[in-house]
């Protein structure tokens, strides 16, 4: 998936503007690149469009996970995108279901598992059935 296609998709899926789509698309991968472990980052990375791939690089203070709840994560994204926490949650959500189409489904379950139980609200629309486009 191109980087056109992925701002398109999160636009599409949250109701935004492109430019809306972008600012929310960064503050969520930031967030995540926060969340996951360094190793991880890397993975989801490599399967992102170029301009995506350049918030994800992480750094020797993320090689450890930073583990915040989902209420946490949604809490950082409305802080970055300067948006309320509503606005914030369905980006999550966006952005989780667009990252499914753009990687391979290995690797959103790597992804998926590094997420603790209270993620679910969050990650269950990506995972059901049909909710993408298609699946790498």
């Amino acid at each position: 998936m191109n980087y056109d296609t992925f701002v398109d998709q999160v636009s599409q899926r949250t109701r935004t503007s492109s430019e809306q789509a972008v600012e929310l698309t960064h503050a969520v991968l930031e967030t995540f690149a926060e969340r996951l472990t360094g190793g991880e980052v890397l993975d989801l990375a490599g399967q992102l469009p170029r301009p995506l791939q350049l918030l994800l690089k992480p750094s020797p203070s993320t090689e450890q996970a930073d583990r915040f709840g989902a209420a946490e994560f949604v809490a950082r994204v409305a802080a970055r995108a300067d948006v309320q926490e509503p606005v914030a949650r369905d980006a999550v959500r966006a952005v989780f279901t667009t990252v499914r189409e753009a990687v391979t489904g290995g690797e959103f379950d790597d992804l998926a598992t590094q997420l603790p139980r209270d993620y679910r609200d969050l990650v269950e629309q990506a995972m059901a059935p049909g909710a993408t486009l298609r699946r790498a």
